[in-house]
């Protein structure tokens, strides 16, 4: 992390793992506080920022393969790393394929990534 900061103080930005850059301005600030809260913030940023990334690299996989298949089911929600969906009962095994395959392969990274399905008639119920 270390590493991370020292780039930032060099550049005055950070990347994520898709080089979306953030600016953090106060790694620069004389006031000692603002200064720690931008190192924080160097830290977080490319950890949240990829997370970020890859819910939408998700997305929109999964998008593309429900149009493709011409499924009736819906995504209809994001909620930080969850997706929710409507999906009709006909459709759910082949869905929940569909988005597991979607949000285990949206990136290659040095470990694999690990996602389940759940169903219910209501959020509460999936959860």
């Amino acid at each position: 992390m270390n590493s991370v900061i020292e780039q930032c103080k060099e550049k005055g930005y950070v990347t994520t793992l898709l080089n979306r850059r953030r600016e953090i301005k106060e790694i620069h600030d004389k006031n000692h506080m603002v200064r720690e809260f931008g190192k924080r913030a160097a830290m977080n940023a490319p950890i949240q920022g990829s997370a970020a990334d890859l819910i939408k690299i998700a997305m929109i996989h999964i998008q593309n393969e429900i149009k493709l298949k011409n499924l009736k089911s819906k995504m209809i929600l994001q909620v930080h790393d969850e997706l929710i969906f409507d999906v009709t009962q006909d459709e759910i095994e082949i869905m929940k394929e569909l988005i597991q395959n979607g949000m285990e392969h949206a990136m290659e990274l040095k470990v694999p990534l690990e996602a389940e399905c759940k169903v219910g008639s209501t959020w509460y119920e999936a959860k």
